[in-house]
């Protein structure tokens, strides 16, 4: 049985104790963000992971996939070839995740005149 399912906290982001901060922390990573951003376009390989996310490194990347598959937002489908081949791929709940976080992304694009207008003015106020 969870025991956190049991618990008064579950479900409670806010408190300290939910587990549910550790998964908004690894959806919420940069780079986990981006890895769910090109993998709602469908199944890609770690070489096309790396070659469309600008400025990841492979360890990074690696730890990413590691952290989303452990989660259940990714899924990871080994083939036994010479050589081997691994594809990634969105489990359905990792597709919810994946469109609100797609929600959010076309949200920020949209908006980034407006946020670097009230950025740059900011930053000139404190110089």
């Amino acid at each position: 049985m969870n025991t956190y399912a049991t618990s008064e906290l579950f479900g409670q982001v806010l408190s300290s104790q939910c587990p549910s901060r550790e998964i908004l922390e690894h959806l919420t990573n940069k780079w986990s963000v981006l890895v769910l951003r090109c993998l709602s376009e469908g199944v890609h390989r770690f070489s096309e992971l790396k070659q469309r996310i600008e400025g990841v490194s492979e360890k990074m990347l690696a730890q990413t996939l590691k952290v989303l598959e452990k989660d259940g937002f990714i899924l990871r489908t080994v083939y036994p070839v010479v050589p081997p081949k691994v594809e990634y791929q969105l489990t359905i709940l990792g597709s919810q995740a994946s469109e609100k976080l797609n929600y959010l992304i076309s949200w920020i694009e949209k908006s980034l005149p407006e946020i670097v207008e009230n950025k740059a003015r900011v930053t000139d106020r404190f110089q």
